[in-house]
């Protein structure tokens, strides 16, 4: 009995240890695969295969956002400059950031000049991107992440500028064709709040930034694009959401004034061009009564959505960024607007732009 007993033990003992094994090895394959801060947690199904021979999986999943408005602007203007100066070498500013990147582990915190100043006078010095950059490995998820992002940002344009005697005419430019959401002329306040909590309806993650300003302030379409959404919401109140031309990015404007949220005649499905005014900053939602004014402070919600993969559009796979040091970097070009109906009292964009 003893002895039957002792073998029972043993066996009891061989088999738990070999599961405490197994859940061991388990637990650390899986950590170690999907437990990764960095863009090879969301890079490994991700190439740069021709999209008609890709799985319907082949998108970037995550995008982790953090350029700070120093890098955008010392890019840009490195870009922007060599455009217009027709440099012999022409600089694009999503390689230069992406190539920045690479070198301060995907954290602009830790961006320093010197790597830029280094890579510039390489650039010069004859060396092309794709040289510098293949031993890179995640090069490519940078320079797809951050193109998803700003590809609708920089580049050519004509826009009406008024001679001395105020007569307009369309001038050809390359620059910054992208515009800040609030109108020129018009104050505002902000900090980065993305991340915050909320608590209205249920506890949530605040996934844009709140541009406090005055009630009746002309809101501004950033980017060139489609109406996808507009009307009512009981966490947004008045709101519309515009998708850019390349469907990569939907913009999201809340919070808009009670009774006349919109310009006149916007609808779902309107287009409209960076620069137009689009509504009008107020303080409506958290209430699930219509056109109710229910926020504490009247503010602009401003949000960015990517959607890489139309199964990023709604639910857990949506990829919303810090628009912070996006809306820090746009300052510098503002729509300019007028009123331009009385009766109404709304207000469209001095100058007009094509692209």
């Amino acid at each position: 009995m003893i002895i039957k007993t002792l073998k029972i033990n043993k066996q009891f003992y061989f088999i738990t240890t070999l599961l405490s094994i197994i859940i061991i090895l388990t637990g650390y394959f899986f950590i170690s695969k999907s437990v990764t801060f960095g863009p090879e947690l969301f890079w490994n199904n991700y190439s740069d295969v021709n999209p008609s021979e890709s799985s319907n999986d082949n998108f970037i999943k995550w995008v982790d956002f953090n350029i700070t408005s120093e890098a955008l602007s010392k890019t840009a203007k490195l870009d922007i400059t060599s455009h217009n100066s027709d440099s012999e070498i022409k600089y694009n500013w999503i390689e230069l950031l992406s190539y920045l990147a690479c070198k301060n582990g995907g954290n602009f915190k830790n961006f320093k000049q010197t790597d830029l100043d280094k890579l510039v006078d390489q650039l010069q010095n004859g060396k092309s991107m794709q040289e510098l950059t293949q031993n890179m490995k995640y090069y490519n998820y940078y320079f797809n992440a951050y193109s998803a992002v700003l590809s609708g940002f920089i580049g050519n344009y004509s826009i009406e500028v008024e001679d001395e005697s105020g007569t307009t005419h369309f001038e050809d430019k390359y620059g910054i064709k992208a515009f800040l959401p609030i109108a020129k002329n018009y104050n505002f306040s902000h900090y980065d709040d993305f991340g915050a909590s909320r608590s209205y309806g249920f506890k949530r993650t605040h996934l844009g930034n709140d541009l406090m300003g005055s009630i009746g302030t002309p809101i501004i379409a950033v980017e060139s694009g489609t109406v996808e959404h507009l009307g009512w919401n009981q966490y947004g109140g008045w709101r519309v959401g515009i998708r850019s031309l390349d469907g990569k990015r939907y913009y999201y404007y809340a919070h808009l004034r009670k009774n006349h949220p919109y310009v006149s005649g916007l609808t779902e499905g309107s287009k409209v061009t960076a620069g137009d005014v689009i509504g009008y900053l107020g303080m409506t939602g958290y209430s699930t009564k219509e056109n109710v004014n229910n926020i504490n402070v009247p503010h602009l919600y401003f949000g960015l959505q990517l959607i890489l993969d139309e199964s990023q559009v709604d639910g857990n796979n949506e990829i919303w960024i810090d628009v912070y040091n996006i809306i820090e970097f746009l300052m510098q070009n503002r729509s300019s607007v007028f009123m331009n109906n009385s009766e109404t009292k709304d207000y469209v964009r001095k100058y007009n732009l094509k692209e």
